[in-house]
């Protein structure tokens, strides 16, 4: 047995099920994505319109999720020098999610990139497909030891942080995702097209059943957005680039903000050209993954 896939019993403890099944999703990523998204398709096109369907969208999407990050959010995260374990007291005000929420990231600067394998499961996938990122020995390490065929290679963090910086001016949100089969815990951040990504498609599978308009797998950032009415020219780029309806554009051209639909992406504000829309902190979106203000609340006391 390789020294990775150790760490990965290791890191499951008493659960070599949880263990298992972290082995095979990333040994097998592309195929365990394609698999997933035809029993989702599957489930809404038979027994969509019964409501116990919705009830298991809702269990799975409180095991396997992300958050929303915006870039200066990852650049935090890309640019830590020591481990960051912040505990469940501040998960639980991150990640609005019962299970996999632990904000762990050791060895920040052992980094591994690879094929997304949302990406490889369409026919006609955006490019580059090389974009998912693992942070911290224990994942990375794994995809180095396993990955071969996901063209699988350890970069810099400044490698890192072009990739997302490239994603994002191509119109992709960076998310980071937390699942039970992976030890509950972050460490992988992607770069997700609304075209491409498995896990948007597949909050819009569990809207689309019955009992499932609200679901969600993905938290928001923390963050909605402001805006300055004097500097917008309705140039519509803002509306462009939101991939979750919360811009449009109304009948006299002009963008109609919907804070509710929001995840606080930041692409609206980095693809504004005129700087018209900012980010500002939104209490009921949650605490973004933001380690700075997570640290500073665990130096005041806020949790232990």
């Amino acid at each position: 047995m390789k020294k990775s896939t150790r760490k990965i019993f290791a890191m499951h403890g008493a659960r070599p099920d949880r263990a298992v099944h972290n082995y095979i999703y990333f040994k097998w990523y592309d195929k365990y994505v394609v698999w997933f998204l035809k029993a989702g398709r599957f489930l809404r096109d038979r027994f969509g319109q019964l409501s116990p369907i919705s009830r298991l969208f809702a269990m799975v999407f409180n095991r396997y999720h992300a958050k929303v990050i915006t870039d200066s959010d990852a650049r935090k995260i890309l640019s830590l020098q020591q481990p960051l374990d912040l505990g469940e007291d501040a998960a639980e005000q991150v990640i609005p999610f019962p299970y996999a929420r632990k904000i762990i990231f050791s060895e920040p600067d052992y980094i591994a990139v690879m094929d997304c394998p949302c990406r490889l499961s369409r026919e006609d996938p955006c490019l580059p497909v090389n974009v998912c990122i693992a942070v911290g020995e224990t994942t990375a390490g794994f995809w180095l030891d396993h990955g071969e065929k996901y063209n699988v290679r350890r970069i810099s963090q400044d490698q890192a942080l072009s990739i997302i910086r490239a994603a994002r001016q191509r119109g992709c949100i960076t998310t980071a995702w937390f699942k039970v089969a992976t030890g509950g815990r972050s460490g992988v951040l992607c770069s997700c097209c609304s075209c491409c990504c498995g896990g948007l498609e597949g909050m819009r599978i569990a809207r689309s059943i019955k009992g499932g308009e609200e679901l969600s797998n993905m938290a928001p950032s923390g963050y909605a957005v402001g805006f300055d009415a004097a500097l917008c020219e309705n140039c519509g780029e803002c509306a462009d680039v939101c991939m979750f309806e919360a811009l449009s554009m109304d009948t006299f051209g002009r963008p109609v903000y919907d804070r509710q639909k929001c995840m606080g992406c930041g692409l609206c504000v980095e693809h504004c050209p005129q700087g018209a829309r900012s980010l500002v902190l939104a209490s009921e979106k949650g605490l973004p993954l933001d380690v700075d203000i997570l640290q500073e609340k665990r130096a005041k006391g806020e949790w232990c």
